[in-house]
């Protein structure tokens, strides 16, 4: 059988809200979140390989594990115990953009991006609902990300309900030089008792309605997390005409909401060497 290769876009996400509704006796954490896709992308090449058996997978940043402990294994794993394969052999190597312990869903995205390539090589013909049942139990933002766009996604990300958002706009992501573990960021959540503005749903009914959403933006875990440099990054962006700014998910990014093109490219030029990572974006639709 001939070698056959399949590449996707892999683009990060922002959470435009993330509420934390209640803790499990487990310690898992169920949630309400408004996600979004923006512009950033990795990407990531599945290769169906005629010989042996096994996962092979490269990654052009050296931080990041190319063994077990990879998203991107744990997905493979998950696709192939469920079409019933034992006997395959696929190499994955991913191209980084999107960086590390920012919030920006990169591993997860990577996740994904093999699901829906695996799902052509191998002609399963699982649809999108299938695919995510399968994306459920690699990793909680992988089930939005199989398809993207906006969406409420709530209980532990598996059940993702597309939003028709009314408009559009234009996010510049600052992340400062260091990055906050997910596991801490939720200890830190628990341990302070912090009482969750719960806002997604609102969002979610302003943004189908095409009103300002920048008064119901938030996110618990920033809260929780009360980083005084992540508070100046949104000081910052707000001074250079931010509509909006918030941390994403776990963090350490940083996102500003804009109005327009100009607006945004304005402020990156300001302040792009002012830190290591600072990106200019915009929003993505579901994945055709």
């Amino acid at each position: 059988m001939k070698d056959l290769s399949i590449n996707e876009k892999a683009y990060a996400k922002i959470n435009l809200s993330l509420d934390i509704i209640e803790k499990l006796p487990s310690g898992m954490h169920g949630l309400e979140s408004v996600m979004q896709t923006v512009s950033l992308f990795d990407k990531v090449f599945v290769t169906r390989e005629s010989d042996s058996s096994g996962i092979t997978i490269k990654c052009s940043d050296s931080s990041v594990p190319t063994d077990e402990k990879n998203t991107c294994y744990k997905a493979a794993n998950e696709f192939f115990k469920h079409i019933g394969a034992e006997d395959f052999r696929i190499t994955i190597a991913i191209d980084k953009h999107i960086p590390s312990m920012a919030g920006l869903g990169g591993g997860s995205a990577d996740a994904a991006a093999v699901l829906r390539a695996l799902n052509k090589l191998y002609g399963a013909g699982l649809d999108n609902d299938e695919l995510r049942a399968v994306a459920a139990r690699v990793g909680a933002d992988v089930p939005f990300l199989i398809e993207g766009g906006c969406a409420l996604c709530s209980g532990f990300g598996e059940a993702v309900s597309p939003i028709e958002r009314k408009s559009s706009f234009y996010i510049l992501l600052i992340k400062p030089d260091f990055g906050i573990s997910t596991p801490m960021a939720y200890k830190q959540f628990d341990e302070k008792s912090i009482v969750s503005l719960c806002s997604s749903k609102a969002l979610a009914s302003a943004l189908e309605a095409g009103d300002d959403i920048y008064e119901l933006i938030s996110n618990d875990l920033e809260r929780a997390v009360m980083s005084n440099e992540i508070q100046a990054i949104k000081l910052i962006l707000l001074s250079n005409g931010a509509k909006a700014a918030m941390m994403t998910g776990s963090g350490s990014c940083v996102f500003g909401l804009f109005d327009s093109l100009k607006d945004v490219l304005a402020a990156f030029y300001k302040l792009r060497n002012s830190y290591s990572f600072v990106n200019p974006c915009q929003t993505v639709d579901r994945y055709e």
